[in-house]
């Protein structure tokens, strides 16, 4: 049986993606509308943020403010004035049709993000991550739409999405360094007709991945690979998805709107109450 979803909030993206629970309100961007919006779901308050680009992810800072990354790389975002203060590139002008897409911090508050092919170029794009000093490491290449990405609660396991490959992978992680090794696939989705995007991860550490044309979201125990619960949605954008509420028992979907495409909730912000809670996300530390 599929887990209902209701609709929340007022704002229509014309790309939804990247949420993430922070301080009582969930953070999303809308990639192609360059904006950051603030959801608070006790107010029903939308602060909307416009940051000149297109941004792919946005993560809180323990400091204060907020990161993004775009268009132009990794930056710092002013949640009070909207200014963006730059912090490093890993792919200026050598590679104009490259952005910046999902993201997350890992539990040492290292911000990991990843770019995508606008024009789909097969291994052009590649995954990153910025450290505390504001540093850019590269930490695995060669892939096409870097996507969803979570960590285990114990930190020894990280999960990533490239979404052409239409796998899950696994790593081994070591919180010290933010070192990754001992790549094997966790999830193969080559049987869904759909791609997968952003993912969340619950407290008994099964994944939920958002299938992007596939109107759904779809949890996996990554130690066997099967389906165990499924969220459909009356949208085919169906982008990522993230634990929020106060214990983190709320699903968030956000979505996107494809250009010709009559979906009258396409773009809009959705909630599930799937009965489980998720992991706790992370600041960036720097």
């Amino acid at each position: 049986m599929s887990i209902g979803v209701e609709l929340i909030g007022t704002y229509e993206a014309q790309w939804g993606e990247g949420p993430i629970w922070h301080d009582n309100r969930l953070l999303y961007v809308d990639i192609e509308g360059h904006k950051v919006v603030q959801f608070d779901p006790g107010s029903g308050s939308e602060d909307i943020i416009d940051v000149g680009e297109r941004v792919g992810t946005v993560v809180p800072r323990a400091r204060g403010g907020l990161v993004i990354a775009g268009d132009n790389g990794f930056a710092f975002l002013d949640s009070n004035t909207g200014s963006v203060s730059p912090i490093a590139d890993p792919e200026p002008d050598k590679k104009p049709d490259n952005r910046f897409n999902d993201g997350k911090c890992d539990p040492a508050g290292r911000f990991w993000a990843g770019t995508i092919s606008t024009v789909k170029k097969t291994g052009d794009a590649a995954l990153y991550m910025l450290d505390a000093e504001g540093g850019v490491h590269l930490r695995f290449p060669n892939v096409t739409n870097s996507n969803g990405l979570c960590w285990s609660k114990d930190t020894r396991t990280f999960y990533y999405i490239d979404t052409p490959s239409k796998k899950v992978r696994a790593f081994d992680f070591d919180n010290s360094n933010g070192e990754i090794s001992n790549e094997r696939t966790a999830i193969d989705t080559q049987r869904i007709n759909s791609s997968p995007d952003g993912m969340a991860i619950d407290e008994n550490e099964n994944l939920w991945i958002a299938f992007c044309r596939g109107s759904a979201v779809v949890c996996f125990d990554p130690n066997s690979g099967k389906e165990l619960e499924r969220v459909d949605l009356p949208v085919s954008g169906v982008t990522a998805c993230a634990f929020g509420g106060s214990d983190l028992k709320t699903l968030y979907i956000t979505t996107g709107r494809f250009p010709n495409q009559v979906e009258p909730d396409a773009g809009r912000l959705f909630v599930a109450e799937p009965g489980v809670a998720g992991l706790p996300s992370f600041s960036y530390a720097g």
